[in-house]
């Protein structure tokens, strides 16, 4: 078995109505780390963010998310405080999409986790699938 590059990663997710870009995403980040733990966003952080509440349950969306073979570990995620996440899930690397990078919040989360010691990995989006698309098709 060759040496994964991290030991334990953490990456977060609404995981609304599962499709093949989040099953991607799960893949690729536990391609780099041997144990991945996965923030399931809450029904209340998410619609705090955006005024809407996911269609799947949180409780159901996180145990979708468990029973996949690349997750060792699901936590609710209950706020954007990706710091802390990482402090308490004891993650030598953040996993995020790609559609990120750059922005002025992660510009500003690598420089406060390269201060703990915490790599950021911007993993490549699927194109042509999100659940805002799967939403929109269910609404026509």
């Amino acid at each position: 078995m060759t040496q994964k590059k991290y030991k334990i990663g953490y990456t977060t997710g609404v995981f609304d109505m599962f499709h093949i870009g989040h099953l991607n995403i799960l893949r690729r980040a536990k391609e780099q780390c041997d144990y991945l733990i996965v923030g399931v966003t809450t029904d209340a952080l998410c619609f705090s963010r955006k005024q809407k509440y996911p269609i799947i349950a949180e409780n159901e969306r996180a145990e979708i998310v468990s029973a996949i073979k690349y997750v060792d570990k699901v936590v609710p995620q209950k706020d954007m405080d990706k710091i802390s996440a990482a402090k308490d899930q004891g993650a030598d690397v953040v996993f995020v999409g790609s559609d990120w990078k750059g922005s002025p919040s992660w510009v500003k989360y690598e420089e406060e986790l390269k201060k703990i010691g915490v790599d950021v990995v911007y993993l490549s989006h699927t194109d042509g699938i999100s659940s805002t698309i799967l939403r929109g098709k269910l609404q026509q």
